[in-house]
């Protein structure tokens, strides 16, 4: 049996932290999408047809992963894409008890979908979207943080 997995974030920018996510998912599952999420609570930098272009340009040589923008219920993508399985990064205690909090909400809307949580790697557990677009407004230095062509991307949109 394939397994399909799907990734969600508002990924604001991509960053290497959710890259290194996307391929160890890569390694577990036989396609992984990465759902770019319109989300309403936040303002990005990046509207979402940005971001999702940004995604798949990043991510072009990963031959099983697909890149989606999805507004709603993160259950009804998991249903529309037939995928079986969330995967969440997770970087501190924080993050856990919030995730945890969604996977429980996300089994009760659809009990047979799972969550699987895999540990950010030391190199990027403090590293966030927000922190990037708050050095690049700084005019530091993200070069080390997020993909070439996502740092071009942050740099001409603060310009």
């Amino acid at each position: 049996m394939r397994k399909k997995a799907i990734y969600p974030g508002t990924f604001d920018p991509l960053t290497n932290g959710h890259l290194n996510i996307i391929q160890r998912a890569c390694k577990l599952f036989d396609s992984v999408v990465v759902a770019v999420a319109k989300s309403t609570s936040k303002t990005p930098l990046f509207d979402m047809q940005e971001r999702v272009a940004l995604a798949k340009q990043a991510l072009a040589s990963y031959a099983n992963v697909t890149v989606v923008d999805f507004e709603g219920l993160l259950v009804d993508l998991a249903q529309q894409q037939q995928a079986e399985i969330i995967v969440r990064g997770v970087r501190s205690i924080a993050d856990f008890e919030y995730e945890t909090q969604m996977a429980g909400m996300n089994r009760k809307l659809m009990p047979e979908l799972e969550t699987i949580f895999l540990t950010t790697h030391s190199d990027w557990a403090d590293l966030s979207s927000t922190l990037v677009r708050d050095i690049a407004r700084h005019q530091g230095n993200i070069s080390t943080f997020v993909p070439a062509n996502i740092e071009q991307a942050v740099l001409q949109k603060l310009r």
